[in-house]
Formats: structure tokens, C-alpha cells, sequence
């Protein structure tokens, strides 16, 4: 019976822990790819934001703009990526997708697998997703 709550107790922690993890890597991500143009609340006010030739965005309202409530998970997804399914964003946005490839070669160059450049990318915009899903205002 120790054992089960024990067990349970540390997978628990696990997951916590993770989970802290995952939200730690996508706010550090966030602060520097991000908070230039979107500040660092996300609301759209970043140092950069005066100079640009477009509103930038508040991501702390994605999901009340969407509509029904719901983060738009996948669409934030496509617009960060921006390599494939909304080319270009249609602004001044960069493309992540392939600013993360060109800075995944070394992770590639140490890895055996023929996908770990993609997986680093996209570990790195997923982290960045599921951080903008955190701060959506309530």
C-alpha cells in the first residue's frame, strides 16, 4: 500500500515537473523571440512594436478572439512555424520555422536520427504554443 502512494506520489511529481518545465522553456523562448514586438506581458507593447508598419498583436486575447473561448491551438502552431500552411503570415512576423531549422543543424549534426532537426524545431514552437496558451487572459 507505501508503495502505491509512494509511486504514485513521484509520478505525480514527474508530471508536475514537466509540465513547470515545458511552460519555463516556452517563457524563455517567448522573452526571446517574442517580447521584442510583443512585450513581455504579451499585450502587444514590446520595444519594437513603435516602429513596425502593423498593429502587433495582445496574445493574451487569442483564445477570447477566436470566438467560442478556445485557444486556437493549431492555428498559433501554423503562424509561428510559418514555413509550410500560412506562408509569410501576411506581415511583418518572422518565420520561426525557419529561423529554428537553420539554428537546429548542430542539434542534427549529434543525433542519430534523421528527423532531429524537424524535432528540434518543432519542440521549440510547440513550446512556445503551449506558453501562449498559458497567459490567455480569463
Amino acid at each position: 500500500m507505501i508503495k502505491s502512494i509512494l509511486s504514485a506520489a513521484l509520478l505525480a511529481g514527474a508530471f508536475a515537473g514537466a509540465a513547470w518545465a515545458q511552460e519555463d522553456a516556452g517563457r524563455a523562448e517567448y522573452m526571446v523571440a517574442c517580447a521584442g514586438c510583443h512585450g513581455e506581458s504579451g499585450k502587444g507593447d514590446g520595444p519594437l512594436a513603435g516602429v513596425l508598419d502593423m498593429h502587433t498583436p495582445d496574445l493574451t486575447h487569442l483564445a477570447r478572439d477566436k470566438g467560442d473561448g478556445t485557444f486556437p491551438f493549431e492555428y498559433v502552431l501554423w503562424m509561428i512555424d510559418g514555413r509550410e500552411i500560412i506562408r509569410a503570415h501576411g506581415s511583418e512576423m518572422p518565420l520561426w520555422g525557419d529561423r529554428y531549422t537553420v539554428s537546429a543543424m548542430a542539434a542534427e549534426e549529434s543525433s542519430e536520427l534523421p528527423e532531429a532537426r524537424e524535432l528540434f524545431v518543432r519542440g521549440r514552437i510547440l513550446s512556445l504554443v503551449y506558453y501562449l496558451e498559458s497567459i490567455q487572459a480569463q
